[in-house]
């Protein structure tokens, strides 16, 4: 009715493609929002049980709205107080609210709470103790919650513990805690985002050694949560190699709703199009036409769990989400988890429909902006496979220069590798070797630096600076075009928004053209500090055609940030 379509004659039957269609909140017990930017958490932890925010039951209704099925109402950064008898009351109370609207709470399990508020001296997942200790725990939760969904875990990943502290491994861990869940049903959802600084070896090859050796060595409650992309969230990743390769387990999705690497809360990026890009990948592991999509639901190898999550962007500002643009990245996370087939086309007409106008004019040309966003945005950040050159703790802003943290993986000069002779992280058998994790056929599409999609040229390869890419110009010039292009289509983005004040309310309209502007600023920014500084290793110039830059790579490197939201 919304969007204005023929209701006379109704006959639509859909239904879900994922079971399991689940929001993962970053959420702090003090209520900051790690890589959050829409304001603090909506848990008011401190006034529940006694105290129901109408806000929690507007959330409910938002996410059934579009078909999603759970939330996790804490960070993967787990904090084991939840897990109290205090806290658990609190959560009790949240998932009788959500309950009616289909909704499963689940909750970060921090691997060490038997230790922490158990009084044991250790949580080793072979110690009797601790296996007793967590099956009281679920006990004590199911007796509150009988549909809680289960636990979500990060585990031996950037300094949190985890069952390789005892020598075991992550199958022994998750069987653990699936085995404590499973007389109610419940799941464990074990996340693959593992890495780790003692470990020399590629990054992105990290989590693919660690996992498919354990292919097979998981209950059948246990899912693997595994990211879109095989580094973290980047603006483009080609898809992660684990999907495809470990057919005895069921893999879930891990999308980033909240936009960490793509722009923070400042930025109108829409994100479908990198969703669809992920899940129409050919992982070709079951020959052609072999998706991630198809993995993940668990149709190529009959797996019964399947499911996908999104880092959810969601908080307690006014309009939920920070930006009103936002908005649109949760509403089509929760339609592709529903119907990952939708286009990303379809899916913003809807929100644009149902969000500011039915007006043809406005739905044509607003849409236009959002699905041109996305590659607008790659083009000043990561152009050209460029990736994980951002700025270090608040992740605003570039920092290509970073090199001193205490975690060689941490540093952005680990993955651009600019030097005199090319930039770029070479991933083909002469160097880390990371594309051997693939199968043959998207190996091949990647590996030969003359016929790789250019998308992905500096994820896979260190390239001369003056080899000629497809346009004809060398690699410094295309590096310098693509920033350059990027940066004007903000400036259209501009142009356009400007143009769509008829069809728009004065409030929103001043909001998202105020955030606009900023957005210019910042991709001048990302542009201007990226050329400079590889400037330094190119030794060629900015095109004369282009405007130059107006401030020194010293004046870039001087920016702080410290209270930088979501840090």
């Amino acid at each position: 009715m919304q969007t204005e379509q023929n209701i006379s004659n109704l006959n639509i039957v859909s239904s879900p493609k994922l079971k399991l269609r689940l929001l993962n909140h970053w959420d702090n017990l003090n209520r900051t929002v790690e890589r959050g930017y829409a304001g603090f958490s909506l848990w008011d932890w401190h006034k529940l049980p006694g105290y129901i925010d109408k806000r929690y039951i507007d959330y409910a209704r938002a996410n059934a709205s579009i078909g999603i099925n759970g939330t996790v109402l804490t960070n993967v950064n787990a904090n084991a107080t939840v897990l109290t008898a205090p806290y658990l009351l609190k959560v009790k109370v949240l998932a009788d609210v959500f309950r009616p609207y289909g909704i499963k709470i689940f909750l970060t399990a921090r691997f060490s709470a038997p230790i922490e508020i158990g009084g044991l001296k250790t949580a080793d997942p072979k110690d009797e103790t601790v296996q007793i200790w967590w099956k009281e725990k679920a006990k004590e939760i199911y007796s509150l919650i009988p549909d809680f969904g289960g636990f979500l875990v990060k585990a031996n990943s950037e300094g949190q513990p985890g069952p390789q502290d005892y020598k075991r491994t992550h199958a022994d861990g998750a069987n653990m805690l699936a085995d404590a869940v499973a007389p109610y049903k419940g799941i464990v959802i074990w996340r693959a985002f593992v890495y780790a600084a003692e470990n020399p070896v590629d990054r992105h090859k990290q989590a693919y050694d660690d996992f498919v050796p354990l292919d097979g060595k998981f209950r059948n409650n246990v899912m693997v949560q595994v990211k879109n992309g095989a580094i973290d969230f980047m603006p483009r990743e080609p898809f992660h190699p684990l999907f495809g390769a470990m057919p005895k387990t069921p893999l879930m999705m891990e999308f980033q709703v909240t936009q960490e690497y793509t722009g923070q809360g400042t930025s109108l990026v829409y994100l479908a199009p990198m969703y669809k890009e992920v899940l129409e990948s050919d992982t070709y592991c079951n020959g052609k036409g072999s998706t991630v999509a198809k993995v993940i639901d668990g149709k190529l190898d009959n797996h019964a769990l399947n499911g996908m999550a999104g880092v959810s962007n969601i908080g307690n500002d006014v309009n939920w989400c920070g930006h009103p643009f936002a908005q649109a990245n949760w509403y089509a996370y929760g339609r592709l988890c529903w119907d990952y087939s939708l286009s990303s086309d379809a899916i913003a007409e809807e929100w644009l429909r149902i969000t500011f106008s039915n007006n043809n004019g406005f739905v044509r040309t607003a849409k236009n902006l959002m699905m041109q966003s996305r590659e607008t945005m790659v083009d000043y950040m990561n152009p050209l496979g460029l990736h994980h050159i951002m700025g270090t703790g608040h992740h605003y802003g570039p920092a290509p220069w970073v090199s001193e943290l205490s975690r060689p993986e941490w540093n952005p000069v680990y993955y651009h590798k600019a030097d005199s002779a090319g930039i770029g992280f070479n991933r083909t058998a002469t160097g880390s070797n990371a594309l051997s994790q693939y199968f043959p056929e998207p190996r091949k599409q990647w590996e030969d630096v003359t016929t790789i999609n250019e998308k992905y040229l500096l994820w896979f390869h260190h390239v001369p600076w003056n080899h000629i890419t497809k346009s004809g110009r060398t690699l410094w010039d295309e590096l310098c075009y693509r920033y350059y292009r990027g940066t004007e289509n903000v400036e259209q983005m501009q142009k356009t928004w400007n143009y769509l004040k008829q069809f728009v309310d004065a409030e929103r309209h001043h909001q998202v053209k105020q955030l606009l502007d900023i957005q210019y600023d910042e991709a001048v920014w990302w542009r201007n500090a990226c050329l400079l500084y590889f400037q330094t290793f190119s030794k060629k110039p900015i095109p004369a055609t282009y405007k130059q830059p107006d401030k020194t790579l010293d004046y870039y490197k001087s920016l702080k940030f410290p209270f930088a939201p979501g840090n």
